[in-house]
């Protein structure tokens, strides 16, 4: 499979408008999507558990009526298959450890991402002191049997982020790096130093980003889902939504997963703590 394997997706979403007559093919992906993964250093592995009854109900709700994605067919059942994951956060009053789950569009566990190598005297710092993006941030991105396939490093920042992408051997896939740190924030996606994508924020507040590649063509997009007034309030939990418009190879199909997880760890994790 090769990055063009959607370029047929218009025709084929008219042919279906006539014959069903109704519109359910999203922006950018066919119907018939095949599986997306090519990265062959990660396991392929099925989805082995759907989330309780209410959670697959509020992942489809935040799919289809906040997000504005329609049902996609299509899809391997993995983290790097999967044309839409859904990436919500563990909501917390007071967040020590990060946490997330990984849902495709219709609820089924893809995956997680976990916090790791924190000490107990380091949570007591951060539950003290918002003094988060001084410290260095690790965390692993899982497939749905836990085992890692994506290690994230943000090491303590000044002002801007990155964010090393890793296999689980220690093999560097690339980096995530912030560009600036006033008006709408982008990142540059690279690879050994050269650029080959970017992430661009399409407001201020760093809600949704439109994921392109070196050509400058959107290839997906992350949207933020509203939790309502309560919850946003008083809770740590972002939640977002990220679309692929059509399959990718690696190493970029591995660091637009990984950005998914780092929009809140880059940019939403400077003021936690109490202080």
């Amino acid at each position: 499979m090769t990055e063009s394997a959607g370029h047929s997706h218009n025709s084929s979403c008219g042919r279906r408008r006539d014959r069903t007559k109704r519109s359910s093919c999203p922006r950018g992906i066919g119907p018939s999507l095949p599986a997306m993964s090519q990265n062959t250093n990660t396991p392929d592995i099925p989805a082995q558990q759907n989330a309780p009854a209410g959670e697959s109900a509020k992942v489809q709700r935040q799919v289809q009526q906040q997000a504005g994605i329609g049902p996609v067919s299509g899809g391997g059942g993995t983290l790097f298959s999967e044309p839409v994951l859904v990436v919500n956060q563990k909501a917390k009053l007071i967040e020590l450890t990060n946490e997330y789950s990984v849902f495709d569009q219709q609820g089924a566990t893809l995956g997680s991402v976990v916090q790791v190598g924190q000490s107990g005297l380091r949570k007591v710092i951060r539950l003290l002191f918002s003094i988060d993006q001084y410290l260095t941030h690790k965390l692993e991105i899982r497939d749905a049997r836990g085992t890692p396939v994506l290690l994230l490093t943000r090491p303590a920042k000044f002002i801007k982020s990155r964010v090393i992408v890793q296999r689980p051997d220690g093999q560097e896939v690339g980096q995530i790096v912030q560009q600036n740190a006033i008006g709408k924030i982008n990142f540059a996606l690279e690879v050994g130093g050269r650029k080959i994508g970017a992430v661009k924020a399409e407001n201020w507040r760093a809600w949704n980003f439109s994921i392109v590649d070196e050509t400058d063509t959107e290839i997906a997009r992350v949207t933020k889902t509203w939790e309502g007034l309560a919850k946003t309030m008083f809770t740590t939990a972002d939640n977002y939504v990220l679309q692929f418009h059509r399959p990718l190879a690696d190493p970029l199909l591995s660091l637009v997963v990984a950005t998914a997880l780092t929009v809140d760890t880059a940019l939403k994790q400077d003021a936690r703590g109490l202080g």
